[in-house]
């Protein structure tokens, strides 16, 4: 019997609550809360949402910026909008020191075309101002040029802005001590997250204790350009807690909103589970290779060790397809929600299609004829290692007919056969002599075998110059 589907880690009941809260945002009603009331109100177990919107003051426009007054503490705000932010808190750490390190990653990693399109906003979110007063005077020292340039500031926010952090919900029976080091979490991301809003169009959320695969702006863009016309909330590039996470700027003030509401309830990686599949993204969508690896050994929280390691890290991912925007389709059997638009692209998800017959296809259409290098398709996957294609051809065409949705081409150019489910050529420029219009995976043989189409990369002209 197959059996599939993910099982969901968060309770419905619980996703349920949820909704009804975030619903609950949009009510017209004024609300004005006095700070004696909110102290009053501080050591209650029951959620209300009350005794921490001290800092809103129109609870019903989510896309207004919270009322909090910043320290800036190096640099400026971006003088003109660039493409990326990446946003970094820190806090003094019992043991070990990493944010120096995570800094020099993310310059050193990126070009200096690259660094032209980034601003980085360090959020020292410590309540010990000399220790922010020693960490300021450290990043001035080994990164003066970059802060003179514009496009690295440091800030902090004051604790007067801070909510109640003593006295919250042990949800999860967890210690006090690690509900109010969670909780402030949170509450610092909430309000990096709203300093960074208007800084640029993308916002990328990383740790203090990160290291920066090479060119991964470059890296990153080639996917967001492949995901034209989709609608997105999240898109990851690591796989481990809230690294590497990729908004809209467009959506920072909503998600500090909601991250400063439910500050005491869980996680913050958990709140932006949360918070994308209330925005109606059901599923994460990750990438690989992965952009970004953990490689602090000590926890921020009390110095805990931490061999967080993702596995799905390369240090150097220059080389990722572009994937053109295309039209899919297929004429084979396909299986549940497996659709055509999972194969083609770099995330955990693939095509699934019940036994094809020979002259069954898969059929890529591009929005405009393309120089191709390479392509590479990857079929099966470990848990399904026969359900490749056992035999078929690759072949790429010219000359489009047929309607808007329906096109096709009428000529047709043979690049090479499938070998054990898989299919790779290179310098198709060179043997190729047109542009090409389409890409069509061919069944050659009936097989009784399911198919999974793991993977179609495709690799242009301009992605390699």
């Amino acid at each position: 019997m197959r059996c599939f589907r993910k099982r969901s880690a968060i309770p419905v009941l619980g996703v349920l609550i949820f909704c009804l809260l975030f619903m609950n945002l949009y009510i017209e009603d004024e609300y004005v809360v006095e700070e004696d009331k909110r102290l009053k109100e501080s050591s209650t177990h029951q959620f209300n949402p009350d005794q921490y919107v001290h800092t809103i003051r129109d609870f019903s426009n989510f896309s207004s910026s919270i009322n909090v007054t910043y320290r800036i503490l190096a640099g400026i705000p971006v003088s003109r909008k660039r493409f990326l932010t990446i946003g970094l808190s820190s806090v003094k750490r019992k043991k070990g020191n990493y944010l120096l390190e995570t800094i020099k990653s993310v310059f050193e990693q990126s070009s200096y075309e690259e660094l032209k399109e980034i601003a980085v906003v360090v959020h020292l979110a410590e309540f010990d101002l000399s220790w922010c007063e020693s960490i300021v005077q450290d990043i001035s020292r080994k990164f003066s040029h970059h802060i003179i340039a514009g496009r690295l500031a440091i800030i902090h926010t004051p604790v007067q802005f801070y909510p109640v952090l003593e006295g919250l919900k042990r949800n999860y029976n967890d210690p006090d001590a690690r509900v109010k080091f969670r909780s402030k979490q949170n509450v610092d991301y909430a309000y990096l997250l709203n300093f960074c809003a208007n800084l640029s169009d993308y916002y990328l959320m990383l740790e203090d204790d990160v290291r920066c695969s090479k060119n991964f702006l470059t890296a990153i863009k080639k996917v967001i350009n492949s995901r034209k016309g989709s609608n997105w909330v999240t898109l990851e590039f690591s796989k481990l807690g809230f690294i590497g996470k990729l908004y809209n700027s467009y959506d920072l003030p909503r998600l500090a909103h909601f991250l400063l509401m439910f500050y005491q309830e869980m996680p913050c990686d958990w709140l932006l589970i949360h918070f994308r599949s209330l925005l109606a993204q059901k599923e994460a969508i990750r990438f690989k290779p992965s952009l970004f690896q953990h490689m602090g050994y000590y926890s921020s929280y009390k110095g805990a060790e931490n061999k967080l390691k993702d596995d799905d890290f390369e240090e150097d991912s220059f080389d990722i397809p572009d994937n053109p925007s295309s039209i899919l389709s297929t004429n084979m059997n396909v299986f549940e929600n497996y659709d055509v638009h999972k194969a083609y692209s770099s995330t955990e998800e693939y095509f699934w299609a019940k036994a094809p017959s020979s002259g069954d296809f898969y059929h890529i259409v591009f929005e405009k004829p393309t120089k191709i290098s390479k392509i590479k398709v990857c079929t099966g996957t470990e848990d399904r290692q026969n359900d490749i294609l056992h035999h078929g051809i690759l072949e790429v065409g010219e000359r489009l007919v047929g309607s808007k949705r329906n096109k096709k081409c009428t000529t047709y150019l043979r690049l090479g056969d499938f070998k054990d489910g898989n299919f790779e050529t290179n310098n198709i420029d060179r043997n190729v002599l047109f542009n090409i219009d389409c890409i069509r995976i061919l069944v050659t043989k009936n097989q009784n075998e399911w198919l999974i189409i793991k993977s179609i990369s495709v690799w242009t002209i301009d992605s390699n110059q």
